[in-house]
Order: C-alpha cells, then sequence, then structure tokens
C-alpha cells in the first residue's frame, strides 16, 4: 500500500528486496527457541550479503522506506544509506507481537523488546496504523511517529459483489491468532447453526483454529486453509459479510487489521469489534459488537440478515483507504522541515 501510494503521488520507487522465504508464524516461533532464532538469523545474513550487493547500485536515495517486518533490516539500511532519511514501518512491535500470540519466554520478549527499541533508534520517520499504536511507542519516538492507516491495494476496490441472498454468506480470513479471537466466531457460528439464512467460511491456520472448530461444534462451516494472494479480493468479495477481530487482548484494543481495510474495499458488510481505533478510523464504514462476546456477534448478525438495505448498500467513504489517500500523512512527514529537502519533486 505505501509503495502503491508513494508512486501515484509521483514519488519514483526503486524495490530492493530479498525475500526471507519464511512465513509471519515462523518469525513468531524463532522466539520461542535458541535453534529457531539461530536459523532465522541465518537467513537474515544470507538476505543481507545479497541485499548488500544490490542496495549498492542503487546510489543515494532521498528516502529510504524499511517495510513491515523490518526490525533487522533497518540497521542494514542505515549501514548502507547514512545520510538518506529512513522510515520505518513499525506496524507491530516484535516483543508485542510474541506477547499476544502468548508464545516465548520473559527472556525472549525481554530480548525482542530491546530488538524493537534499537530498530526504532535507527529511523528518521516512525510508521504506525493508530493512535493507539503510536502512545506505546517511547515517549522520545513519538515525536517521529506519524499514524498511516493500513489501508488496501487497488485489487480490493475492483471485485465483484455477490447477488442478493439469502443465503447470507460470511466469511473469516486470518492466521487464528488471539488477536483475532476467532474461537469467539466460532462459538457465534453454533449459535446460529440452526439459522438456514447463514452460510459461514472460514480461510486460514494457526493456533486457535483447533478451539474455534470446537466453538462451532457441528455447525456447518465450509473450513479453506489457505487462498492465493491474487484469489482472496474474488473471494472474500462474494460474500455479503466479512468479519473483523473480536479478541480481547490489549493489542486487539489498539489495532484496525488488514482484513477490515480489505473488506471494507471489497464492499463487504463488515462486522468488527467495538474499540476506540476501529470506530474512530472505521467510522460508519463498519458494524460493531463488544468485543469477546459471541452472543452479541450472533445477535448482530441475525439483525444484518433482517435488513436487506444494510446488505444491500454501497458504503461511501472507503476510497479514503485507497493507497494515494492512505500515504498522505506520511508525505507530510517527509515534507516536514528537516526532511523536505530530501524529498524534492519527482525524486525517490
Amino acid at each position: 500500500v505505501l509503495r502503491d501510494g508513494l508512486r501515484a503521488n509521483g514519488v519514483e520507487v526503486i524495490e530492493v528486496n530479498e525475500p526471507l522465504g519464511v512465513s509471519t508464524a515462523d518469525k513468531v516461533g524463532a522466539a520461542s527457541s535458541l535453534g529457531g532464532a539461530l536459523g532465522f538469523l541465518r537467513r537474515v545474513l544470507l538476505s543481507w550479503w545479497r541485499l548488500l550487493r544490490r542496495g549498492s547500485r542503487v546510489g543515494r536515495p532521498d528516502i529510504v522506506l524499511v517495510g513491515y517486518l523490518g526490525h533487522l533490516d533497518v540497521h542494514l539500511a542505515r549501514l548502507l544509506w547514512p545520510r538518506s532519511v529512513i522510515v520505518l514501518d513499525h506496524l507491530v512491535g516484535l516483543s508485542d507481537t510474541v506477547r499476544d500470540r502468548q508464545v516465548g519466554s520473559r527472556v525472549a520478549r525481554a530480548v525482542l523488546a530491546t530488538v524493537d527499541r534499537a530498530a526504532l533508534a535507527q529511523a528518521d520517520v516512525v510508521v504506525v496504523d493508530t493512535d493507539e499504536q503510536r502512545d506505546q511507542l517511547p515517549r522520545a519516538v513519538r515525536r517521529r511517529a506519524v499514524v498511516v492507516p493500513v489501508g488496501a491495494t487497488a485489487e480490493w476496490f475492483d471485485v465483484g459483489r455477490p447477488g442478493e441472498g439469502p443465503p447470507w454468506r460470511v466469511c473469516f480470513v486470518g492466521l487464528f491468532t488471539p488477536l483475532h479471537g476467532a474461537p469467539v466466531i466460532g462459538a457465534a457460528i453454533h449459535e446460529l447453526r440452526d439459522d438456514e439464512r447463514f452460510e459461514f467460511t472460514m480461510i486460514g491456520t494457526g493456533q486457535d483454529l483447533d478451539a474455534t472448530r470446537a466453538a462451532a461444534g457441528d455447525a456447518r462451516v465450509t473450513w479453506i486453509d489457505w487462498v492465493v494472494a491474487e484469489e482472496l479480493p474474488g473471494v472474500v468479495g462474494s460474500h455479503h459479510v466479512a468479519l473483523g477481530i473480536f479478541g480481547t487482548t490489549p493489542k486487539a484494543y489498539r489495532v484496525v487489521p488488514t482484513k477490515v481495510f480489505q473488506s471494507v474495499a471489497a464492499g463487504a458488510v463488515v462486522v468488527t469489534s467495538d474499540t476506540d481505533s476501529q470506530r474512530r478510523v472505521l467510522g460508519r464504514l463498519a458494524e460493531y459488537v463488544t468485543p469477546g462476546d459471541p452472543l452479541a456477534l450472533a445477535g448482530r448478525l441475525r439483525e444484518l440478515a433482517g435488513d436487506r438495505l444494510v446488505l444491500g448498500e454501497e458504503r461511501a467513504g472507503a476510497s479514503r483507504f485507497r493507497p494515494e489517500q492512505v500515504v498522505e500523512p506520511l508525505l507530510d512527514a517527509l515534507r516536514r522541515p528537516g526532511t523536505a529537502r530530501r524529498l524534492p519533486p519527482g525524486r525517490s
């Protein structure tokens, strides 16, 4: 989203990318054992060697944007381009992530907190996605922070919509982490098991999948482990309702997840937890229920099924989550005194 938004606003963007070939879950798992951490570090060092060779051919860019989960790469960026403005997309903190997923020892979390602080110290500008996330940063870092909503890429705005039901097609997409509160969804599905107006699809795998299946019980659900990225917008867009997050972890009250922006862009009716962060960012683009309450979720779905106008209406305002709109706060931050001289019109 940031890349596309910058390009749409006339900024030349050169990508230097060497994938690690591991998932987010693998990265989090590396915090759980010394062997996992050493294996992950080996992959990082191999990728760094390739990045050093490719990055040295780029010259000196005005801005270097280090993407999501770039807590280690930001150090390489500072080494390669010491005179450029370094922007770190601090969408999640490593220590916050392992704490939210309830993995890793106390020592591991302390080590990752040190990694977080070291990464933030290297960045001239720190990107976070909500005011609540910014408030979690060290006080000295907040002055360098800018809030940029996650948004959605263009293909999410171009999908078709399902015909009017019933059955009302309801989907969830996610990694089944505690933040998502997927067992709450499972319990709500069980509550609606005899309501033939609904068809439920649960997409993804993760640590709470078994608990979610158990909570759904004998209800009719389509379980899908994986949908390739190119097909996912069409899959979500073919549903009337998309489910957000319902967890009660501290992080669940601070974030607006990617899935919510994508579902709004796809035109689905989004039902998610009633938190300050989500209400402030989404406003009337979502329907809200009490976090952690499966009966409230089931009740809201029943109400929606009885309101054909809500399920069929076009929700104006989703366009503000397009990349070219989302990136505006970052562009403003880069043009502040002290950084504006490093972002001339048309430069990278």
